[in-house]
């Protein structure tokens, strides 16, 4: 099962929290203070973008445990199998949302960083920072397709290496309780599809022989 981050981290949208932004910047603030009040204001964001990347692995498996149980566990165990995959999940997503946390903060601000000093100038950045509804705001704002699109790449690339041995472990986690619960019917289940994949696959092709001269 492979990690797909976009879907969830698109429905984060970072400038729903753009009434935090609504504090005057000191006069003598400089363009780096600038930069970094604003990217203080969207700690929330960074928090909810975390969160997503830890839960969307957790509902592809959810789902993915969700048919496989119906399909396979008897009636009478069906509620408990559910209870320990809600319980191998909440797990899951205990352990991974720290990871998610510390690189939405260290991947996302600096992405976050490098456009504000790049996009705006001080003077932008100090408009922004102090005024709610503004010309500036609808840049900012405008500029959220591409930066969210350089937020999932940045995050998800930093994060991956931290997230994809816990998501390996709760998938296998996951695969006894359903071999378990359906007395091994799930295993055959996979082995079959594996060998109905396989044999749907092309065969090699022979290398062609050489002319005789």
């Amino acid at each position: 099962m492979s990690l797909r981050f976009a879907p969830a981290l698109r429905h984060i949208a970072l400038a729903s929290t753009a009434a935090a932004l609504l504090w005057a910047a000191p006069a003598h603030a400089d363009k780096k203070d600038l930069v970094q009040k604003a990217i203080n204001s969207q700690q929330q964001s960074f928090d909810d973008l975390a969160r997503a990347l830890s839960e969307a692995p957790a509902r592809q498996m959810g789902a993915f445990s969700r048919q496989v149980i119906m399909q396979t566990v008897p009636a009478d165990k069906q509620e408990a199998t559910f209870k320990q995959i809600d319980a191998e999940l909440k797990k899951y997503v205990e352990g991974a949302l720290p990871a998610a946390k510390a690189s939405a903060n260290k991947a996302g601000k600096a992405v976050l960083a490098e456009t504000l000093d790049k996009q705006f100038t001080e003077t932008e950045l100090r408009e922004l920072v102090g005024i709610l509804e503004s010309p500036v705001l609808k840049k900012y704002q405008g500029l959220m397709p591409q930066l969210t699109g350089e937020l999932e790449q940045k995050i998800a690339t930093d994060a991956r290496p931290a997230l994809t041995p816990k998501v390996q472990a709760s998938e296998a986690a996951i695969k006894k309780i359903l071999d378990t619960a359906s007395g091994g019917k799930f295993s055959e289940m996979m082995k079959q599809a594996k060998a109905a994949h396989d044999a749907a696959q092309p065969a090699p092709t022979a290398p062609a022989a050489s002319a005789k001269k």
